[in-house]
């Protein structure tokens, strides 16, 4: 079971098209970036949110949406958790290596 903490939230997804970190915005709408994200600071707006992004799930535009915790800082939020924070930053290595 997740561990629920108070520490602000945002809501992320993976858009089914083509597999890419999404983030919910304020709009109700999904980014790329993890600056767009609408920042949750309590529990029934980040359930709110939540909700949104399991309608956005049934009409199958994203998949497995859940909230990640953040620390808000001046570029916007930042994923606590590593892993959250390097799908936030993008892959890690190139998808395609180039030749030597």
């Amino acid at each position: 079971m997740a561990r629920v903490t108070d520490a602000p939230k945002v809501v992320t997804a993976n858009r089914l098209q083509d597999g890419a970190v999404v983030w919910l915005t304020a709009a109700g709408t999904w980014s790329t970036r993890v600056a767009d994200a609408q920042v949750q600071t309590d529990a029934p707006s980040a359930e709110t949110a939540l909700g949104i992004a399991r309608a956005s799930a049934a009409r199958q535009e994203v998949v497995e949406p859940y909230a990640v915790d953040v620390v808000v800082e001046a570029t916007g939020p930042r994923p606590l958790k590593t892993r959250e924070w390097i799908r936030a930053a993008g892959p890690s290595i190139d998808a395609i290596p180039t030749a030597a």
